[in-house]
Order: C-alpha cells, then sequence, then structure tokens
C-alpha cells in the first residue's frame, strides 16, 4: 500500500460524516511520504522541534507547537508518543512511530477524541509493523 493511500483512506477517513482538516506521514528528518492537499506547507525547524518534544517531552510546553506558521497550545499527550494541541475549536494530534510523526488536523464538529482516534490507530498499525 502507498503512504499516499494511508493519508487518503485511513487519516481522511469518514468519521460519522466528517473528516479532519489535513493529514500527513512525515519522516523523522521531515520529508513528506504523503499528505492531503490541505496539509500546511510547514518549515523543517518546526518538525526539528516537534522532534525534540518527543525527545525532551515539555520541550513545547512554554512556546507552543508550530505547524506551517499556526501556533498550537500543547495539552495533555502521551511522554514520547503523542502530542497534542488545541486551537480554537480545532486541534492536532502527532503520532511518532519508529520512522515517521503522523498527523491529524480539525476542526469542529471532528472532536479531539476522534482525531486522537484516527492518528493513533494508523500509528499504533505501522508501529507493529516496524515502522
Amino acid at each position: 500500500m502507498s503512504w499516499q493511500t494511508y493519508v487518503d483512506d485511513h487519516l481522511m477517513c469518514d468519521i460519522e460524516g466528517n473528516h479532519l482538516t489535513a493529514a500527513a506521514i512525515i519522516g523523522h528528518d521531515g520529508s513528506v511520504w504523503a499528505q492531503s492537499s490541505s496539509f500546511p506547507k510547514f518549515e523543517t525547524e518546526e518538525i526539528n522541534s516537534i522532534m525534540k518534544d518527543f525527545a525532551e517531552p515539555g520541550y513545547l510546553a512554554p512556546t507552543g507547537l508550530f505547524l506551517g506558521g499556526t501556533k498550537y497550545m500543547v495539552i495533555q499527550g502521551e511522554h514520547g508518543a503523542v502530542i497534542r494541541g488545541k486551537k480554537g475549536s480545532g486541534g492536532i494530534t502527532i503520532k511518532k512511530t519508529n520512522q515517521a510523526l503522523i498527523f491529524g488536523v480539525y476542526e469542529e464538529p471532528v472532536t479531539p477524541g476522534q482525531c486522537n482516534m484516527v492518528v493513533e490507530r494508523l500509528g499504533d498499525y505501522l508501529i507493529e509493523q516496524g515502522l
């Protein structure tokens, strides 16, 4: 299965009649494996900061998480595994696998829990596959 298929079929899937706003699978080095057309153009330093937070939980808390210049307030996650961010009525979930970061961005009516479930389920599957 291509990486784009994972994004199109598993991340941008139907969630009770709604969809994530944007999604992507990005390598730890910032290389894009696949992304939705709506995924924001990001800076490599933004990915580096996210990777640093996975290595040093709490690193992003004082400054916020930035993706494509959009600032998200970092909320509870799972140290070294999941980073969650909030911005207004939407937010972001990032799941770290052995080789990649799985991104899901959402706006209402999609709920944080729905985004978490979609992103983390795919991330867990990829980890099981050694990816």
